[in-house]
């Protein structure tokens, strides 16, 4: 199944190596019968795990930049102006994922194919490549700007992302990058607009069952989706995915929805997704009054148009105003373009990661949020906050 397009929107040597071998039959025999039965059982037992190893393998998964499977990864583009340093390239990028206690300097840019969004995309340049084939996965690419274009749309969800999947899992990439990713034909790429200022991006690994929640969450983001590709098997299974595919009409829907997703590593999130019909600000109103937490929130904050932190409910919210990073420089909120908030108390280590600005423009908007209480991800956001503004005194 093609891809189709309707205005500006898109409904969406291996080398053998050869080894010579100068056992004689006789030879052979005499090795078989010194064989014991164990050792024999053994090689049969690889023989049959093998095929499982390379399916494992060739699963579609979150990727590091090895090009392996990981259940979920972090990343954290850096700004191009910090203080205390020249200017950078503003493709600098920290990584985070199960195998690290804390943010690594990437030895890669973000816009080559090496670095970990272009390792994970690179599953969907081959799925896309591939069509017409009946097992081919589905995919999903949403922003409300899209490549090539100077339009925002603020018709729909003010969100950014793209699903992949097959029939035995996939992943959900949510990132806070306008223009991104290219159309699929074009293969990977950075957009210049993105150097400028922070980013963030989060990859989860999920099996196939629970992408029915999370078809069920993008309902309420209203997603602007300018590239996809359902095919029939999924079609069936993901009706509405394919409904947002194509642009149809799409079934009523509440206010807001939090459900519960796990990785297929196990790891457990929250995911929270508000609709236009909810017109407050979700960090405050809803995200920090349900995970019973203050937050320390973190998002493009354009003078003029950001909220005030907020002690107005018993959960109290408050901005971030100075990002510290790990190798000895700092930046201001209004250079990061990235959205998220930790809890303000160690003790409760939640960390959420998404779409959403607190701006007052916004507390229209549909989007969302993915949270978890891994410990690590807490430490590595929790410890790029230098600065605060509560609501009588900054901190």
């Amino acid at each position: 199944m093609k891809p189709s397009q309707t205005s500006g929107f898109v409904s969406r040597k291996k080398e053998e190596k050869e080894r010579n071998f100068s056992f004689s039959n006789s030879s052979i025999c005499q090795q078989e019968e010194k064989m014991s039965a164990g050792a024999v059982w053994y090689r049969l037992s690889l023989l049959v795990l093998m095929p499982d190893v390379l399916l494992w393998a060739a699963r579609i998964s979150c990727r590091n930049e090895a090009g392996e499977a990981v259940d979920w990864f972090v990343v954290y583009k850096l700004p191009r102006y910090t203080m205390n340093a020249s200017a950078g390239s503003g493709l600098d990028y920290m990584y985070l994922d199960p195998s690290s206690r804390n943010w690594e300097l990437s030895r890669h840019f973000i816009n080559t194919s090496q670095s970990a969004l272009g390792q994970t995309l690179d599953q969907l340049y081959r799925t896309y490549k591939d069509q017409e084939n009946s097992t081919a996965g589905a995919y999903m690419i949403y922003n409300d700007a899209i490549p090539s274009s100077k339009n925002y749309s603020t018709r729909r969800g003010h969100t950014k992302g793209i699903l992949l999947l097959d029939r035995s899992q996939g992943f959900w990439l949510i990132h806070s990058i306008p223009r991104f990713p290219p159309f699929p034909e074009q293969g990977y790429g950075y957009p210049a607009s993105g150097r400028r200022n922070g980013q963030t991006a989060i990859c989860v690994t999920y099996t196939y069952d629970q992408f029915p929640e999370i078809v069920t969450q993008l309902l309420y983001y209203n997603p602007n989706v300018y590239n996809c590709s359902i095919p029939h098997p999924f079609q069936q299974a993901l009706p509405n995915l394919q409904k947002m595919c194509l642009g149809s009409s799409l079934p009523w829907i509440t206010v807001k929805h939090l459900t519960k997703l796990k990785s297929a590593g196990g790891e457990n999130f929250l995911h929270f997704a508000k609709s236009h019909f909810f017109v407050d600000d979700i960090y405050v109103a809803w995200m920090a009054q349900n995970l019973e937490t203050d937050l320390l929130a973190e998002s493009w904050q354009l003078q003029g148009q950001d909220l005030p932190s907020n002690c107005s409910l018993p959960r109290h919210v408050y901005n971030v105003k100075e990002i510290k990073i790990p190798f000895h420089s700092y930046f201001y909120s209004n250079y990061d373009h990235s959205k998220w908030c930790v809890s303000w108390r160690y003790e409760d280590q939640w960390t959420c990661i998404g779409d959403l600005n607190r701006a007052t423009q916004q507390t229209w908007r549909s989007g969302g949020f993915i949270c978890t209480q891994n410990q690590n991800i807490y430490k590595a956001f929790r410890g790029l906050v230098s600065y605060y503004k509560s609501c009588n005194v900054t901190n």
